[in-house]
C-alpha cells in the first residue's frame, strides 16, 4: 500500500469545525475507536475526530474546512462494511452520516424515492410497506443506503433485482473541495453526458461523499414461495444452482449454506434444519407462476439427489428463515467466540461456481482450515469465514495464504476478488491482478477529482 500523504494542520481544522458543529464534533477516544475498526481482521485505525453531520450543507462545510487545512476526510454510515473501508490510515476527520436519516420523497407512480444517506434499508422498507412497495437490495446488515451505494452492495435478492449499481437513479455528492453536485435523475434512461452516478456507486468515498440517494423501487410481489432444500454435497447444491440459472428460472433468492454453516444458524437462530449442505430458495410472482417455478426447481433438485423441499408457507416463517440467513455472519462468529475472522466474498461466472467451490474446499481441507461456506450462489458469489486468535501470527499467515489462493483462483476463472464487500483496505492488493492497465485509469480519475488525496486515502484504487 502506498503511504498516504502526511496530514495537515488537524488542530486548526478541529478548532474551526467545533465552531460549526459544537457538541457534534467528538474527539473522545471511544468514539474515534468505534469509527475506525470493523468486525474483521483489518487493522483498526481511528480518526482524530468524528463529525456528526445533519445535512448536505454541513457535510460540505466540514469537507471545505478540512480541505483548507489539508486534513483527510472519511465518510461513515453504520460501520457494517468488512474490508477496512473506514480505517483512518492518515488520521483526519470521520464524517458520521447516521443523523442524515430523512426519507425525502416517495413517488409510488414512478416506483422511485429519494433518501438521505443515513437512512437504513429496514427503515425505508418499513416506510414503504403500506404503499405496496419495497427496496430489494438486502445485505445481511441493516446498512445505510448511502454506504450501500458507496460500496455497490448487493445481497440475497441480487439474482433477480440486481445490485445497487442497477437500482440507484441519482446522487447528491460532496466533492473534495466542498462543492456539491447532483448526478443522474428520475428518468429511466438518459444519453446526456458521462454516467457520473455509476462512477460514484462503488467508489467507497474516495471520489466524493454521497449525501442523498435516488432509488428505484419494486412492487411487493403478489405471491412469495420460500423454503429449504437439503443436498448430499456442496457440489450438488452448486450444480442445482447452475441448472436453475441456465434454465432461466426466475428465482428471486438462492442461497447456499454448507453443513458447518447450517449448524451455526441452527444454534444462533434456533432453527432445526438437517446439518447437511442446503439451499435456501425463494420465488416471486403470481400464485400460478410461483407454483410452476417451485415444481421445476423440485425436479432439478431431485435429479441431483436433493430434497425433500420444505416450504415456509407462513410469512412469519419466511421472515424467520431469511433473518437467519442475514444473521449468518454473527452465527459463524458465535461458533468461535472471542476469535478474529478473515472473510472472503469472491464471485465467479455461474458456470465455474461448482469448480471454484470444490477446489476451495479441497484447499481448506488440505491445510486443516475450518472455514464455513455461505453464498449468494445465484450470481456466483460465495463467502468463507476463517478464524484465528488475536496475536497468533502463524495462524493468521496460514489463513491469509489460503485467502490469497482463493482470490487468485476466482480471478483465474474469470471472476473477481470481491463480489459485494468492496475493496477498502483489504482487497487493494488484488486490483492490479484483476484490472491490469485499467487500474491506472482509475487512479487518474482519483487524481482529477481529489488531487490532494484527502477523501478516504489509502483505499480502493486511490494512491
Amino acid at each position: 500500500m502506498t503511504t498516504p500523504k502526511p496530514r495537515g494542520d488537524t488542530n486548526a481544522a478541529l478548532t474551526e469545525l467545533k465552531r460549526v458543529l459544537g457538541d457534534r464534533l467528538s474527539t473522545a477516544p471511544a468514539v474515534c475507536q468505534q469509527h475506525g475498526k470493523d468486525q474483521t481482521w483489518n487493522p483498526g485505525l481511528p480518526p482524530d475526530a468524528v463529525a456528526f453531520a445533519r445535512s448536505t450543507a454541513e457535510v460540505a462545510a466540514v469537507v471545505k474546512i478540512c480541505a483548507g487545512h489539508d486534513v483527510p476526510v472519511i465518510a461513515y454510515g453504520t460501520g457494517t462494511s468488512l474490508e477496512g473501508h473506514f480505517a483512518a490510515v492518515a488520521g483526519g476527520v470521520c464524517i458520521d452520516l447516521s443523523q442524515m436519516d430523512r426519507i425525502i420523497a416517495v413517488n409510488p407512480e414512478d416506483l422511485d424515492c429519494r433518501v438521505e444517506a443515513g437512512v437504513t434499508r429496514k427503515t425505508l422498507n418499513g416506510h414503504l410497506r403500506d404503499q405496496g412497495l419495497f427496496f430489494p437490495i438486502d445485505p445481511g446488515a441493516d446498512a445505510s443506503l448511502g454506504g450501500m451505494a458507496a460500496t455497490r452492495a448487493s445481497g440475497t435478492n441480487a439474482v433477480r433485482y440486481g445490485t445497487m449499481r442497477d437500482n440507484v437513479l441519482g446522487l447528491t455528492v460532496v466533492m473534495a473541495d466542498g462543492s456539491i453536485i447532483e448526478t443522474g435523475g428520475r428518468a429511466r434512461k438518459s444519453s446526456a453526458g458521462y454516467d457520473l452516478t455509476r462512477l460514484f456507486v462503488g467508489s467507497e468515498g474516495t471520489l466524493g461523499i454521497i449525501t442523498e440517494v435516488g432509488l428505484r423501487l419494486s412492487g411487493i410481489p403478489e405471491a412469495v414461495s420460500a423454503g429449504v432444500c437439503p443436498f448430499p454435497t456442496v457440489r450438488a447444491c452448486a450444480e442445482a444452482t447452475i441448472q436453475t440459472i441456465q434454465l432461466g428460472l426466475p428465482v428471486a433468492r438462492i442461497e447456499l449454506l454448507d453443513a458447518d454453516y447450517v449448524q451455526a444458524v441452527n444454534a444462533y437462530s434456533k432453527l432445526d434444519l438437517a446439518a447437511v449442505p442446503t439451499l435456501f430458495v425463494e420465488f416471486h410472482g403470481s400464485p400460478a407462476g410461483v407454483a410452476e417455478q417451485a415444481e421445476t426447481f423440485n425436479a432439478i433438485a431431485a435429479d441431483l439427489g436433493g430434497g425433500p423441499f420444505v416450504w415456509a408457507t407462513k410469512e412469519e416463517d419466511r421472515a424467520r428463515l431469511w433473518q437467519a440467513r442475514h444473521d449468518a455472519f454473527w452465527a459463524a462468529k458465535a461458533l468461535r467466540p472471542g476469535m478474529e475472522v478473515v472473510i472472503s466474498d469472491v464471485c465467479v461466472p455461474i458456470s465455474r461456481l461448482a469448480d471454484c467451490i470444490e477446489e476451495t474446499r479441497a484447499d481448506m481441507a488440505a491445510h486443516e482450515i475450518f472455514a464455513p461456506l455461505v453464498g449468494h450462489v445465484g450470481d456466483g458469489n460465495f463467502h468463507l469465514i476463517m478464524f484465528f486468535r488475536e496475536g497468533d501470527a502463524a495462524g493468521l499467515a496460514t489463513l491469509k495464504a489460503a485467502y490469497d489462493r482463493l482470490i487468485r483462483r476466482a480471478i483465474a476463472m474469470g471472476g473477481t476478488a470481491t463480489g459485494e464487500h468492496g475493496v477498502g483496505l483489504g482487497k487493494r492488493g488484488y486490483l492490479d491482478l484483476e484490472h491490469g492497465e485499467a487500474l491506472q485509469v482509475m487512479r487518474r480519475v482519483k487524481q482529477a477529482l481529489d488531487p490532494g488525496n484527502l477523501l478516504n486515502p489509502g483505499k480502493n484504487a486511490g494512491p
